[in-house]
């Protein structure tokens, strides 16, 4: 005789399903324990799993967050500033350095100010400028490499050998000096670049090494961040150009219109066309005589035969009207037995109402 117990059949099964769902539930220490989440769960919950940080499918509590995040307007013509902008660069930067440069845009990117303070890669400078047409600021970050990579080239290294780079020290005042006239070359093309759309002076301002000084907006305000690399042979480092979206307000007009190749802002052919149509167009002028208020009770008592008197005087004044808008005061005359008005002056027209 086996001592192994029967396998338990489903009549046994159903009835001890059935004392479970039957166990009173004022009872703590009969009811069912909850499940307790692991961290993996957690953090697959709140969205913060491997490589879901910078994710954007990421999911849960990390997408609520980073809904804050808005998705702001897209600027087309600022794209196109941009890339002019780093055609004149690789150019300028060629005669500034005397070596190969070449430039190029990374990325274009809309984001908040307060977070891209946060987000800078430290030791680096940070050029505060103003745009003296739009009366705001925007910021130019040049980072460790391509600081140390223009001393190296402007005081004459040797090619084929990386910059050398001392960390944990302020910088000297010959490379703040250097970095200095990057800058004015860099504030000048960004200048030619917005020429063709609308001129505008960056002005520089400052040189700070310490994100806190450079707060030049809120740091909750959204600004638009160019990422600029500039590579001289084996040599090179990145720039970085941030617009206040309150500083493009002036001109966001411009920046939001579409373009075609190289062509910006307006177009001369539909100008032209539109001037020469509206020089023939036709319109009606109205004689006015006399204007008389009466009741509506002798408008309805009006007859054939009956008469209006006219306030006019032979020899007065009568105003040139277009639809309702008064152009001109005249006299009214004959000429080859028709009727005819001989134009005085021209009639002042209010402007709109404030």
């Amino acid at each position: 005789m086996s001592d192994t117990p029967a396998a338990p059949n489903d009549e046994d099964l159903a009835a001890a399903w059935g004392a479970e769902t039957e166990t009173p539930t004022e009872d703590p220490a009969s009811a069912i324990p909850a499940r307790v989440l692991n961290q993996a769960e957690i953090d697959s919950l709140l969205g913060f799993d491997d490589g879901s940080g910078g994710n954007e499918n990421a999911s849960g509590i990390q997408k609520i967050i980073n809904s804050g995040l808005v998705s702001y307007e897209r600027l087309p013509m600022l794209e196109i500033v941009f890339d002019r902008l780093v055609r004149i660069m690789s150019t300028s930067l060629r005669n500034f350095t005397s070596d190969n440069v070449e430039v190029g845009i990374d990325n274009i990117l809309s984001l908040r100010f307060g977070d891209y303070l946060n987000s800078i890669p430290l030791p680096a400078m940070l050029a505060v400028f103003k745009a003296e047409e739009w009366d705001n600021y925007g910021l130019m970050v040049v980072d460790s490499a391509m600081i140390y990579s223009i001393v190296d080239v402007l005081l004459g290294g040797r090619r084929g050998t990386a910059a050398m780079r001392i960390e944990g020290r302020p910088y000297t005042t010959i490379e703040r000096t250097l970095v200095e006239r990057l800058i004015h070359v860099v504030l000048a093309d960004l200048s030619a670049a917005f020429d063709p759309l609308c001129p505008v002076t960056f002005r520089y301002e400052r040189l700070e090494v310490n994100p806190r000084f450079a707060t030049i907006s809120r740091l909750s305000n959204a600004a638009v961040l160019a990422r600029l690399r500039v590579d001289m042979e084996d040599r090179g480092g990145r720039m970085e150009l941030l617009l206040p979206y309150a500083t493009l307000e002036p001109v966001r007009d411009l920046l939001l219109q579409q373009f075609m190749g190289e062509k910006f802002g307006r177009d001369s052919i539909w100008e032209t066309h539109l001037a020469e149509e509206l020089w023939n167009t036709e319109v009606e002028l109205d004689v006015v005589l006399d204007e008389q208020t009466m009741r509506l009770a002798d408008v309805i008592a009006l007859h054939p035969g009956s008469r209006i008197t006219l306030g006019a005087v032979p020899g007065g004044p009568v105003a040139l009207r277009c639809g309702s808008v008064p152009l001109f005061e005249g006299k009214v005359g004959r000429r080859k037995n028709r009727l005819a008005v001989r134009i005085d002056r021209e009639m002042l027209r209010a402007g709109p109402e404030r």
